[in-house]
């Protein structure tokens, strides 16, 4: 079977052949110049903007990077999803893409999970790996910037709960990065890039069975998931966390297995007739707001050290943290999920992170400490050494 794609936007797939291309509205060569108007494709699929007064659509062969506009003969470079129309990115096709869908119960912190994660990546982790980590288009440079980095670094400002793709006409709109990093193979440094896209689903997208099916189409079409569960949603492990930590309520929360399991269907849904087969994508089960139980953990323990910065994922580091996970779960009444990830994946791994080191102030606010992310990156990496991404040290 041929080789097909998938639009970081809105995460259907195609072959390379069927990428249509934009007219880029300039005056071409022959004099003639296209009129921008309105693209009601891109309107129903991403939600109205003032930027859709674009050049017309046409269709060409979407493997060559140019193609000439049948109406004013003009040469465009502007290559787009042939389902959605969204501009794709500059080398879509041609460098490595990997979608990764970011999914969890309501109020696990998912938000504020990946706001640091990314800041993470591009800062901390990005140094560690000689590595970058840059916005693809202005919505995602835009969003993230204002809506993400600076509310929560900037002015330290917790966030509201996430819209349901109900709420928001069925779109959930992803943050797509380019991460590249240089490479040592016999041939010397070699540039690597990989497309990112992230989607932040609110936790009522997993509430049923039918809400999943309906707004978190995007799932099938992700290379990897990270997974994020909060062990305070867990009943054997809200009387064991460290006394005056803020428990959620029970009102309207779903088990983190229910959400797992509901995740899983969905996964294997496209799997009808090869129902011996495993799910064969990556999920990284992280476990939110360890910071709880850290009073509970030895001093050897995995879970109270930071992995090593030295540029490589480390596997030993990562298996000693996942079984260390898996132990806690039996004290936390989680072994339902490890039999489930057990019996119907074939590679997942357990982490245990805290995005804001101690826990926010009453009004909302991050603690006066300070953001003191801890192994936040560990999923990603694992994620992305899983893809050849980044470079691993050991192996498993």
């Amino acid at each position: 079977m041929a080789r097909r794609l998938t639009c970081p936007y809105c995460y259907e797939s195609f072959a390379p052949r069927e990428i249509r291309f934009r007219c880029n509205t300039r005056l071409s060569r022959a004099g003639k110049k296209c009129e921008p108007s309105r693209d009601q494709v891109l309107d129903d699929r991403m939600g109205p903007r003032p930027s859709h007064d674009l050049g017309p659509v046409f269709a060409a062969d979407g493997r060559k990077p140019t193609a000439p506009c049948p109406d004013c003969e003009g040469e465009t470079t502007y290559r787009i999803c042939p389902v959605c129309h969204s501009a794709l990115p500059v080398q879509f096709g041609m460098v490595d893409s990997r979608l990764i869908a970011m999914v969890g119960a309501k109020a696990s912190g998912k938000t504020v999970y990946m706001t640091v994660l990314l800041h993470e990546m591009r800062n901390r982790v990005g140094e560690a790996f000689g590595a970058h980590l840059m916005g693809l288009d202005d919505a995602t440079m835009r969003r993230y910037s204002s809506d993400y980095e600076e509310r929560l670094y900037g002015a330290n400002q917790m966030f509201p709960g996430t819209q349901t793709a109900s709420t928001n006409l069925n779109r959930v709109d992803p943050l797509v990065f380019r991460f590249g990093l240089r490479r040592r193979t016999l041939l010397g440094e070699r540039p690597q890039h990989t497309v990112l896209s992230f989607f932040d689903t609110a936790g009522e997208d997993f509430s049923s069975r039918e809400s999943v099916e309906l707004n978190t189409r995007y799932l099938t079409g992700a290379d990897g998931i990270v997974l994020l569960l909060d062990p305070l949603q867990m009943p054997g492990a809200r009387d064991s966390a460290l006394p005056g930590t803020p428990l959620p309520g029970t009102e309207g929360l779903d088990a983190p297995i229910n959400v797992l399991s509901r995740i899983t269907s969905l996964l294997l849904a496209p799997r009808s007739g090869r129902s011996a087969q495993k799910i064969d994508t990556p999920i990284a089960v992280v476990f939110s707001k360890m910071d709880a139980f850290w009073h509970l953990l030895e001093g050897g323990s995995p879970l109270r050290a930071h992995a090593t910065p030295r540029g490589r994922f480390d596997v030993g580091d990562s298996l000693s943290v996942h079984e260390e996970v898996r132990r806690l779960l039996k004290d936390w009444d989680g072994v339902p999920i490890d039999h489930l990830l057990d019996n119907h994946y074939t590679r997942y791994r357990y982490f245990g992170v805290s995005s804001l080191g101690r826990n926010p102030t009453p009004d909302a606010r991050v603690a006066p400490t300070g953001i003191q992310p801890y192994r936040v990156a560990d999923p990603l990496l694992w994620l992305l050494s899983e893809f050849g991404s980044v470079p691993k040290a050991g192996r498993g």
